[in-house]
C-alpha cells in the first residue's frame, strides 16, 4: 500500500476484535509517531500507552465511563433517534449503533495511547502543530500494519482523575485519546466534501479549475452547510 492510498483509506475504526496488539506492531506504530515534525524539533510529544496493567485497565475504565456519558448527551442533542435515525440501515443509525458499542467496550480497547506534549513555553493556539501530526502518524502506520483506530478526546472529561492516577504533570498538554486494535469491520476509501468545495485559489471563495477529485471518488454531506464555491 502506497502513502497516498493510506491517507485516502484511512478510516476511523470504532470496532476492534478481542486480541492484543503484538509488541513488534505497536513499536512500528509509535516509532512512526516519534518520526513527526514539531516546532524546532523539539520533539516535545510524549505517548502514554495504556494496555493490561493495573493502572491501564483503570484508566480506560475512567474514560470509557466519560465515553458513555459524553455519546449519551450528544446522542440527544445531536437527534441520532429521530428523522433518519429511526431508519435501521441509515448511515446515521449506524453510526449510533457503532458508536454505541464503541463506548460499551472502551475499557477492552486492546491499547489507548494518550498523546501529550511537554510545555516549554506559555501555551498557545498553534502548540498543536507539535503534537498532532505525530497522531496522525500513529493511525497511518496502524493502517498500514492492518490496524486501525480513531482519535477523541475523552481524556478530557476525566482529565484530573487520569493525571493523579498516571502521574501526568500539570505543565504537560494532553492532546488526545487514540484507541487502537484490529479492526472487526475494515479499512475503504473514507468520503469527504468534494474538493472544489474546500480548495479555493487567489482568494477567498474561489475554487481553481484544478481542484477536482480523481475518477471513483464518493462524497458526503456531512458537516455544516456550505455556500457553493465560486469560479472565476
Amino acid at each position: 500500500m502506497g502513502l497516498l492510498e493510506g491517507m485516502a483509506t484511512t478510516r476511523a475504526i470504532r470496532r476492534y476484535r478481542d486480541e492484543p496488539i503484538p509488541d513488534d506492531v505497536l513499536r512500528a506504530i509509535v516509532f512512526s509517531a516519534t518520526r513527526a515534525a514539531s516546532g524546532s524539533n523539539r520533539q516535545p510529544f510524549r505517548f502514554l500507552v495504556l494496555r493490561d496493567g493495573p493502572k491501564a485497565v483503570e484508566a480506560k475504565r475512567l474514560m470509557g465511563e466519560a465515553a458513555r456519558r459524553a455519546w449519551a448527551s450528544k446522542r440527544g442533542t445531536d437527534g441520532y433517534d429521530t428523522g433518519s435515525g429511526t431508519i435501521d440501515d441509515s448511515p446515521k443509525a449506524r453510526m449510533a449503533r457503532t458508536m454505541d458499542r464503541f463506548v460499551d467496550e472502551f475499557h477492552r480497547t486492546p491499547v489507548v495511547i494518550l498523546p501529550c506534549l511537554v510545555r516549554y513555553r506559555e501555551a498557545t493556539s498553534f502548540e498543536g502543530a507539535s503534537v498532532y501530526p505525530a497522531c496522525q502518524n500513529i493511525l497511518l502506520a496502524a493502517r498500514a500494519l492492518g490496524y486501525g483506530g480513531v482519535l477523541t478526546g475523552w481524556h478530557g472529561i476525566v482529565e484530573n482523575e487520569l493525571r493523579a492516577l498516571l502521574g501526568i504533570p500539570d505543565e504537560v498538554f494532553m492532546a488526545a485519546t487514540i484507541s487502537l486494535g484490529r479492526p472487526e469491520g475494515r479499512h475503504g476509501p473514507v468520503r469527504r466534501r468534494p474538493l472544489g468545495e474546500l480548495v479555493f485559489e487567489d482568494e477567498w471563495g474561489s475554487s481553481p479549475s484544478w481542484a477536482v477529485d480523481p475518477p471513483g471518488t464518493t462524497h458526503t454531506s456531512a458537516g455544516p452547510p456550505r455556500s457553493g464555491p465560486t469560479r472565476h
